[in-house]
């Protein structure tokens, strides 16, 4: 796995696509950037496409498999078989689309709820409440937002505020002054938008610790 950076995954392809033998597939895990970017670099762009797992695979076992044009289609279908036969459940995608299925659904629900928090229409906890009564749901947004990370929220808005969107240059302000500056990055570091209990390593418990 290496960084979201085009450069630097243009030059990985390139030398992995040098040393790798002909018959190789590769497929992409990048949850932002389209395979076609990329597959000229690979030297193989009929044998590359994306394979994306959601985060926490142990309980949400997604395997989004999507290709570009120049994909060749048994390729594709042979992937699909192989996400199943891994245990995941195969979601063939026939176009790019930047942000496959799921984020194409999740980022826009992300985004209005942090729009509402730094508006101050509510705070977190409701904001939360409100979707998981509603819908069901067994999270609510900023519950999502800490697993996936607050850096990867507020890369996300400082991207768009870059365009000049005032809205999402207010999401990355706050984002950045209220919980990055402060250490407050989601569960990785045990508090986000809300606080979480360290897991004791089995070592600790063993030492009593």
């Amino acid at each position: 796995a290496v960084p979201e950076v085009v450069e630097i995954k243009l030059d990985f392809y390139k030398k992995l696509g040098a040393v790798a033998p002909e018959k190789t597939v590769f497929a992409t895990n990048s949850s932002t950037l389209l395979p076609s970017q990329f597959a000229e670099a690979t030297g193989r762009p009929e044998k590359f496409l994306a394979l994306h797992f959601a985060n926490q695979i142990w309980v949400s076992n997604t395997a989004e498999v999507m290709k570009h044009p120049r994909t060749d289609e048994k390729v594709f279908t042979d992937l699909i078989e192989f996400a199943k036969a891994i245990g995941m459940v195969a979601l063939p995608i026939h176009k790019e689309q930047p942000g496959y299925i799921l984020n194409s659904l999740l980022v826009p629900l992300l985004e209005a709820a942090e729009m509402l928090l730094v508006n101050e229409i509510a705070d977190v906890e409701t904001i939360d409440k409100t979707w998981q009564i509603a819908t069901g749901a067994p999270k609510g947004p900023f519950a999502i937002l800490d697993i996936i990370g607050v850096t990867t929220a507020y890369n996300i808005a400082n991207a768009k505020a870059q365009s000049g969107n005032p809205e999402f240059v207010k999401i990355a302000n706050y984002l950045k002054t209220e919980y990055i500056d402060k250490g407050k990055l989601g569960i990785a570091t045990g508090e986000g938008f809300y606080t979480y209990k360290k897991q004791k390593t089995k070592e600790a418990d063993l030492l009593n610790v």
